[in-house]
């Protein structure tokens, strides 16, 4: 699929009120599980995604975009969210995720990104050179496997519940 800006928008202009219809009122013993050391839990997954809105989206999109000629990104702390979070609660983490997003989403519009914008290139600290349109590709990508990551963390919450039933249930099997 070719990166569509109107979709990406979209997709990403959504995440926040996803979340908060998907996450709000449930009890802790989902938000908060993981599937075991060194995993994420749906509560850990939105740290992680809060982070991204405030060191890596939009920060790269205006190095890439900018005029300096340093084009070369900040490391991601991918694990920043453990500190971070510490300290609130759920409902915290997703008015400070849908505040950030939409700032954000304002922010990219402001950029008024055209096909050529979309070719212009940063450097990423680990991968080298990238472009716009993959950063924005890999935005949406990064939101949908999140979610996705989210779900399949909850429903292993229930593994041993579902009996004889897990066997047709991938989920379960991974």
């Amino acid at each position: 699929m070719n990166l569509d800006l109107a979709t990406t928008r979209l997709i990403l202009s959504r995440t926040p009120a996803l979340l908060n219809l998907y996450l709000s009122d449930l009890p802790q013993e989902l938000t908060h599980s993981n599937e075991g050391a060194g995993t994420w839990s749906p509560f850990d997954v939105l740290g992680h995604l809060i982070h991204g809105e405030k060191t890596d989206w939009i920060p790269r999109l205006q190095i890439m975009l900018g005029d300096a000629e340093e084009k070369t990104f900040e490391p991601f702390d991918r694990f920043a969210q453990q500190q971070d979070s510490q300290g609130k609660t759920l409902i915290n983490l997703l008015d400070e995720f849908t505040e950030l997003r939409t700032q954000n989403m304002v922010t990219m519009a402001s950029m008024r990104l055209s096909e050529e914008g979309l070719s212009k290139e940063g450097i990423h600290p680990e991968l080298g050179r990238v472009t716009v349109r993959q950063l924005l590709a890999t935005w949406t990508a990064h939101d949908l496997s999140h979610v996705m990551q989210m779900s399949r963390v909850m429903a292993k919450q229930y593994r041993d519940e579902v009996g004889p039933w897990a066997q047709y249930m991938k989920v379960m099997q991974s």
